[in-house]
């Protein structure tokens, strides 16, 4: 990745991304308004292997949902933000990161 495709990949998940699980796997997932579709491609190209799901029409609202997990969490994302400065940047987001990893073992 470039300087800039690492910002821009930082930025988006300290602003809407969600780090979490099912019970079972690991998931970064990130829900935002379908005007975002083209930031939406980006990311496929960042990730590989990530999926989006939608476009979704629900309560009014009508988002795509991205998400990132398995093999391409483990073996492309997860490196990639260990090696940016998350902690320095956002410390809730850091945070609940960390604990994403701690619960899946990553």
């Amino acid at each position: 990745m470039t300087d800039f495709e690492k910002g821009l990949l930082l930025g988006v998940l300290i602003g809407e991304g969600h780090f979490g699980g099912d019970g079972r796997q690991p998931q970064i997932t990130v829900r935002m308004h379908v005007r975002h579709e083209r930031l939406f491609e980006r990311l496929l190209l960042l990730c590989p292997g990530s999926k989006l799901y939608g476009p979704y029409h629900h309560g009014g609202r009508h988002y795509y949902q991205w998400m990132a997990r398995g093999e391409v969490l483990r073996e492309q994302l997860v490196p990639a933000l260990d090696r940016l400065p998350l902690e320095q940047v956002d410390g809730h987001v850091y945070e609940r990161y960390q604990d994403m990893k701690t619960r899946y073992a990553l």
